[in-house]
């Protein structure tokens, strides 16, 4: 069965590349600076996100109408600037007022050793990045401006690591732009962390948050037809190993049926709406037979973000993953801290949900069962088995502080899952560095959510680059995380967002 896609895939972006010279130098400096820019941007090929090369700017209206060019090519995510030569920074200043995507600032030269016995003043009038692109960064600091700087030459594997985080990061904030999550129900009744300003969120982020009766969910889910149900059905014998009495002619067949007709009456709707993520509630089921599982895990696996119990946030969060993640191993997904393993010295958490979690974080063929579920007041619902690969991944919680989102970012290792033959559940069990204690006690201390994204495939880079270039505060536990300079953390914070929201 042909899959659509979620959204826009790399191929379909493109990230500018911007040398700044000026007129001073005259024609033929110029034209040597263009030339070893080009190198440079050619250099630059191995990035999962296209680099495009641009003409040298060398005047302040050029840079002005790149920067708005830029900002209404849909393609464009991001910008990525070198001086080559001295480029005057009053010119820069129109220009990065007007520009409105993620910058990269890239401070390397054309050369890596430096010939000293041929260094003339030709080769220094030529060769000036290293005040070049000092005069930019004041005049971006001076501006406040948020970017990213990378500094070394274009050959180093380390660049373009760094690099393509940025170019991640930029997918994901593109990602979240224009971004419809459909609300099936409301929030779960009387939680605090899963509530948030969905109009701020879109002012900060650009995801558009609104809600839909389940009655036009279950409408979709009658109208599936038994062929599309027999076909769907087929593609989940060939996948997954199934347990016998949901295959044909099991006792429990009908079962699988209803899952399936749940899942093409949830793809329908996000397709017809054009929404890249989705919410339900088990509170709010309508006349939906079960509550939605399986079609909510492969609906994840593919790209589409959800929250569970209306938590727009997180299904915010896993679509950004997912979109960020691309091309790499793993997957994105959305988890819960569930319950510990308080060994001394042996700490571990169990997370899962009640059935949504994403089968891209195993690569394991996952088993498809039946078994009651205690919540809901529905029949047993369907869902896939399985436990996340060991490895390390990162987890991630948005929480709404009033006067700012924040993101709160834990590096984990998940480890091999003991038998869990009374919890039949997509899980993982992990680790939290630095180490249980510290990483429970920050994770409280920060008011973070009991709601995450866990990703298999990013590093905690990504987000940092992320949370710069949304304006999002960002707090992160992992190595070398203490409590006291985490809580030190929070109050500097607070007082600095604080003033930023009062100016």
């Amino acid at each position: 069965m042909s899959r659509p896609v979620v959204a826009e895939q790399f191929d379909a972006y493109e990230v500018w590349f911007v040398t700044g010279s000026q007129e001073l130098y005259g024609a033929e400096t110029l034209r040597q600076v263009a030339e070893q820019s080009r190198q440079v941007a050619a250099a630059l090929s191995p990035l999962p996100i296209r680099v495009v090369w641009k003409p040298v700017i060398a005047s302040g209206e050029g840079i002005r109408r790149l920067a708005l060019e830029a900002n209404a090519d849909d393609r464009v995510i991001g910008l990525i600037a070198w001086m080559h030569t001295f480029s005057p920074a009053k010119m820069w200043i129109a220009g990065l007022e007007a520009l409105d995507v993620p910058l990269l600032h890239l401070h390397t030269q054309a050369h890596v050793e430096a010939p000293w016995s041929e260094i003339d003043f030709d080769f220094m009038n030529l060769n000036q990045a290293a005040h070049g692109d000092r005069e930019f960064g004041y005049i971006q600091s001076r501006l406040g401006v948020p970017r990213k700087t990378v500094v070394g030459h274009v050959s180093e594997p380390r660049v373009i690591e760094e690099i393509e985080t940025w170019q991640r990061a930029a997918a994901g904030r593109r990602a979240a732009q224009g971004l419809r999550i459909a609300r099936f129900g409301d929030n779960m009744r009387h939680v605090a962390v899963t509530e948030g300003d969905k109009t701020e969120a879109e002012i900060r982020f650009g995801v558009q948050v609104n809600s839909w009766g389940v009655t036009e969910l279950a409408a979709r889910v009658a109208e599936a037809g038994s062929g599309e149900i027999d076909a769907l059905v087929e593609e989940y014998e060939e996948l997954y190993e199934v347990a016998p009495q949901l295959r044909r002619g099991g006792e429990r067949h009908s079962a699988l049926r209803d899952g399936a007709a749940i899942e093409l009456g949830l793809r329908g709707f996000l397709e017809a709406g054009g929404f890249g993520a989705f919410t339900t509630s088990f509170e709010d089921l309508g006349a939906l037979r079960q509550l939605p599982g399986l079609g909510v895990q492969r609906l994840m696996a593919e790209g589409y973000g959800f929250g569970a119990e209306g938590d727009w946030k997180t299904a915010m969060l896993v679509r950004i993953a997912h979109r960020m993640g691309e091309g790499l191993p793993g997957g994105a997904t959305l988890m819960e801290d569930y319950t510990y393993d308080l060994v001394p010295g042996d700490e571990k958490i169990l997370g899962a949900h009640m059935l949504e979690v994403a089968p891209s974080i195993t690569s394991q063929r996952p088993r498809l069962e039946i078994h009651p579920l205690g919540i809901g007041g529905r029949e047993d619902p369907v869902r896939l088995v399985f436990a996340a690969d060991p490895g390390p991944a990162v987890v991630v919680s948005m929480s709404d502080m009033r006067e700012r989102f924040r993101l709160v970012a834990n590096t984990v290792e998940n480890v091999q899952a003991p038998p869990l033959p009374k919890l039949p559940v997509g899980h993982a069990v992990w680790k939290p560095l630095p180490d249980f204690h510290t990483s429970a006690a920050c994770w409280l201390t920060a008011g973070a959510a009991h709601h995450t994204v866990m990703t298999t495939q990013l590093g905690i880079e990504v987000f940092r680059d992320f949370a710069a270039m949304t304006g999002v505060e960002l707090l992160e536990i992992g190595p070398g995380t203490t409590v006291r300079a985490f809580e030190h953390e929070l109050r500097w914070n607070a007082l600095a967002y604080r003033f930023a929201a009062e100016r």
